[in-house]
């Protein structure tokens, strides 16, 4: 029937659908979304404590950084890229860690130079560059005997070199000065560029690149247990070696040193040179005291100059010869060591 009003009957008007309740509302929730919601809890559980940590770790960094200069996150991570490239050099191309090795002594001269004459110094680069690269090439590819006599010829190039530019100039400089120029002069080249050679004549040696690795290990062992154990045991300078020298040197460091010396010794000695294990011992307590004095010698180089690194080449190292203080010096030792100890290899 219709409406006399000429619409529809009400009655006849079907009923809206109902609308859908919002979630929430008495509907069961779907089947995911309880394991997104655990997942999106477990994730900002997560970030929580990834960021605390970060936080720690900052912390932790900047008192080291404070108490120390070195910021310890870079210098691992430089550190780290330094090792891997050393590693990979050593254990696929012998060649290449030669080219490796002559490339930071020439860089390692530049250094010394530059800090030299930072201090007062009168030295010349370029004949300290080239009679370098000669003397420091001379330990690989020349007999022992040929070494010496490059060592002679580059301490006696540079020296004259001195004289005889100091006479040209005539800058008034007194007697006392040249002379210190002069012994400044020889010095370089016996420090880095024949040192580095005493390294390189190592690795000429059959199995000469493992002794070379051997010898990079246990001073880099040395050297992270002694900061190590300084930083946990010598808080405040409790002992220090040679305060005159190097302040922050402590006793506590040195111990935490001799004793990663011997533990490293023994493993690489048994593992990787095969020498018995008192053998071992031996590499790494000869170590830990070349080492040891390398580093303190370095440090009152440092000290006369009035410089904390010799420069900042490597981001959170310092410079070169700040890495090479130890290693240097311990080249002589490892060389010596292994003149006495391959016998026993063969035996």
């Amino acid at each position: 029937m219709s409406n006399p009003s000429g619409g529809d009957d009400a009655s006849t008007i079907p009923p809206r659908p109902p609308l859908p309740p919002h979630r929430g509302e008495g509907v069961p929730p779907r089947p995911g979304d309880n394991l997104q919601s655990q997942w999106q809890a477990k994730k900002a559980e997560i970030e929580t404590h990834v960021s605390h940590a970060r936080d720690q770790l900052d912390q932790a960094n900047e008192r080291i950084k404070e108490r120390t200069g070195r910021d310890l996150v870079v210098a691992i991570g430089v550190g780290l890229l330094i090792g891997g490239v050393i590693l990979a050099s050593l254990l696929f191309a012998k060649w290449s860690f030669v080219v490796i090795g002559l490339a930071i002594i020439l860089l390692a001269v530049w250094e010394l130079v530059l800090a030299l004459r930072a201090g007062g110094r009168k030295v010349d680069l370029w004949p300290h560059l080239v009679l370098g690269a000669l003397l420091a090439a001379s330990g690989y590819f020349a007999d022992p005997w040929l070494c010496w006599v490059m060592l002679f010829v580059a301490v006696f190039g540079v020296t004259v070199w001195r004289l005889m530019a100091q006479m040209i100039a005539k800058d008034g400089r007194t007697y006392g000065d040249v002379l210190t120029d002069a012994l400044a002069a020889g010095f370089v080249q016996v420090y880095v560029p024949f040192l580095g050679a005493i390294v390189l004549m190592l690795l000429h040696q059959p199995r000469g690149e493992w002794w070379v690795l051997a010898l990079i290990v246990v001073v880099v062992v040395t050297d992270t247990c002694a900061y190590a154990s300084g930083l946990l045991f010598g808080r405040g300078g409790r002992h220090p070696m040679a305060p005159r020298v190097s302040p922050k040197k402590t006793w506590e460091g040195f111990a935490g040193a001799v004793v990663g010396s011997l533990v490293a010794g023994a493993l690489v000695g048994v593992y990787m040179l095969g020498v018995p294990w008192w053998a071992g011992l031996i590499l790494g307590a000869a170590l830990v005291a070349s080492a040891t004095i390398g580093d303190l010698g370095e440090s009152l180089l440092k000290r006369d100059l009035g410089i904390k690194d010799m420069s900042s080449w490597i981001p959170g190292h310092g410079g070169l010869l700040d890495r090479l203080d130890s290693v240097l010096p311990s080249g002589v030792v490892a060389l010596a060591l292994y003149i006495l100890l391959t016998p026993l290899v063969a035996a």
